[in-house]
């Protein structure tokens, strides 16, 4: 920074004038997140003990989906708002930057022109012709004495990071949904085709009523009431068909693909992972959440506004000067008595403006207020998405346990059934219902499993996706900042 040497009596009264404009005191008392409550209750915990990875997908082992998320995370248009948002920030800077700097200048000119006969100027001035020309090199700097441009460069390089970590958890969000529509398609086909073996089973079961109304063994109720349970699972079928379809077309503009982008998507049976929950959350979270990081830079962002804000209180000292050339004829303008130079220092200082400094400030506490407030309670719902998904899981894996229980007696009630009529000791009927009792606990537990495979694809997300927050753009000149 340039030293400016001022003289006794300027300096004295500068001292006077800085002493007399204060401040106003900041009315905030907003506090940082207490990340002693963002904690878990005792009860919820999950088998492993660990952060999702980065790529937290390829754990489920299916080449497809890999390839999908890929092609999501390469194409997706939301991306690319969320990259130009970054290179805006980032602009933003470069802008804060060359306000600080120094500023040289040109400056050239040449004017021909007639003095009147009859104005100030008697004859052989008035009534003549003459030009005039000037050639003239300008230069300022404006001194930061008191950090005004080193506070909106901070505030600057708080927007950049925060742009960053949005971009980041636009990618966790997207490659979520993406994972979640596929898993969605997937299960839809499965349960369809569970549905399907449940169709033909009751048909089945209908050529059975039939045939005891045949030999007068059932009446028409019984084949009635069988045809109605026929129809309504084919209803069903098609029910799946259409919703598969849904999914299968928002995963498809998930991916940013035309019309035959999904052609040749093919079948695969999904398998939950592991549970995975860490013991602790704390500070990890913050770091690991790209939404909080974006929430924590927003709020460094305004304090750099606010200490912006401060600085307008005081004095601004600018140093200008300039060198040229000035003659009435092109023939004298390069000659040394037609120079012009000039040096010179202004003194801003604001006595009164009608408030607009104080409101201006105060504005910018709000702001800071404001944003402090809605980080702390993005961490509280944080933790709270966090838990939330965790007791689900919990609870659908002791569905999952109660289910097996169910599962296993409706495949021995099916077995039996069909030892029974083997020896001629069962109709054919009671086999084919034993059959549909164990494809409908089969359905339940597809339906166990997609609510486990979305349950657990909420928990990545609520967990930050596998992000971990890196190391953020610094200034080297960063402002005082309020507590936080």
């Amino acid at each position: 920074m340039k030293t400016v040497y001022l003289l006794p009596g300027a300096a004295a009264v500068l001292a006077l004038l800085s002493g007399c404009l204060s401040v106003p005191k900041d009315p905030g008392h907003a506090a940082g997140p207490d990340f002693a409550q963002a904690r878990l209750a005792p009860s919820i915990a999950l088998p492993a003990n660990a952060w999702p990875a980065e790529q937290w997908w390829l754990d489920y082992r299916d080449p497809q989906l890999n390839a999908l998320v890929g092609r999501a995370l390469a194409a997706n248009p939301s991306l690319a708002v969320a990259a130009a948002r970054v290179r805006t920030a980032r602009a933003a800077i470069e802008a804060e930057r060359a306000d600080q700097g120094a500023q040289a200048g040109l400056a050239a000119g040449f004017n021909r022109q007639r003095y009147s006969s009859n104005g100030f100027f008697p004859p052989p001035l008035g009534g003549a012709w003459y030009n005039d020309a000037s050639v003239q090199v300008r230069a300022s700097y404006e001194v930061d004495w008191w950090g005004k441009h080193r506070a909106l460069i901070a505030a600057a390089l708080g927007e950049e990071n925060a742009s960053m970590a949005e971009a980041a958890q636009a990618r966790q969000t997207l490659a979520a949904a993406v994972v979640q529509r596929y898993q969605r398609v997937q299960m839809l086909w499965a349960r369809q085709d569970n549905l399907e073996q449940l169709v033909a089973v009751q048909r089945e079961l209908v050529q059975d009523r039939q045939a005891r109304i045949d030999h007068g063994l059932a009446n028409g109720d019984a084949l009635r009431s069988a045809e109605l349970e026929l129809a309504q699972l084919c209803e069903q079928v098609a029910r799946y068909d259409t919703d598969a379809a849904r999914e299968r077309e928002a995963l498809r503009a998930l991916l940013g693909g035309d019309a035959g982008a999904l052609g040749d998507l093919a079948r695969f049976s999904p398998t939950a992972g592991a549970d995975a929950l860490p013991a602790t959350l704390g500070m990890e979270l913050l770091a690991r959440r790209p939404d909080l990081q974006a929430a924590r830079w927003r709020v460094e962002a305004q304090l750099g506004r606010v200490a912006a804000s401060e600085a307008a209180y005081r004095p601004d000292i600018n140093l200008a000067g300039a060198m040229g050339l000035d003659a009435v004829s092109l023939g004298k303008l390069m000659r040394w008595p037609s120079r012009t130079p000039l040096l010179g220092a202004t003194l801003d200082l604001p006595l009164f403006d009608g408030g607009r400094l104080d409101a201006r400030l105060g504005q910018a506490r709000a702001g800071r207020d404001e944003l402090l407030a809605e980080y702390n309670q993005a961490v509280l719902d944080a933790v709270r998405e966090v838990a939330m998904e965790a007791a689900t899981l919990q609870g659908i894996a002791h569905e999952t346990r109660l289910h097996s229980a169910s599962l296993e007696a409706a495949e021995r009630l099916a077995h039996n059934a069909e030892a029974r009529q083997a020896r001629g000791l069962g109709d054919r009927a009671s086999v084919l219902q034993a059959r549909q009792a164990v494809l409908r606990q089969r359905d339940s537990g597809l339906q166990l499993i997609d609510a486990r495979l979305q349950a657990q694809v909420a928990l990545v997300k609520a967990l930050g996706g596998g992000y971990k927050a890196g190391a953020a753009s610094e200034s080297t000149d960063k402002p005082k900042t309020a507590q936080r």
